[in-house]
């Protein structure tokens, strides 16, 4: 398990997870919250899928980069925000199932940057089925203006 740098990163994710509209607008959760690791699910629903049926990629990245992104805040210090400065995601299968379940995990935590991997699994029944990947770059930010909740966007 990694080191935490800030005691209360798991509970200021969990907030900044909260205040996010685009996870509640798709009814993402949080499954599961440690250092360096977070695990998010989502409940298919056919408005979020591709003209085939299956969950929309773009749903897919969404998640996974939120997943990335809170593992790697986790490890960041008191002062840090996090934002994603590049990702790559690979489709591996169709992305059918009951349900969905993005895992981060950080593999490599810095001052500045942190090297994360995410994968999306379908759940269906009893089965589990890796459907994508993500390798991601995290930047620590450390800009005041990033931790008011209603900062807006320029």
């Amino acid at each position: 398990m990694a080191d935490l740098r800030n005691p209360d990163a798991l509970t200021r994710m969990q907030a900044d997870f909260d205040r996010q509209g685009v996870m509640a607008t798709l009814g993402v959760t949080v499954a599961d919250i440690a250092p360096g690791h977070v695990t998010l699910t989502l409940p298919f629903r056919a408005d979020l899928t591709q003209h085939h049926g299956f969950l929309h990629a773009g749903v897919i990245t969404t998640v996974m980069d939120s997943a990335a992104g809170f593992a790697a805040f986790t490890l960041m210090d008191a002062e840090a925000e996090v934002l994603t400065a590049e990702f790559k995601a690979s489709f591996l299968a169709p992305a059918r199932g009951q349900s969905f379940r993005m895992v981060g995990e950080v593999i490599k935590s810095g001052r500045t940057l942190t090297f994360v991997e995410a994968k999306a699994f379908a759940l269906d029944a009893d089965r589990e089925t890796l459907i994508a990947t993500l390798t991601a770059t995290m930047m620590s930010v450390r800009n005041p203006a990033l931790r008011t909740p209603d900062a807006g966007t320029p």
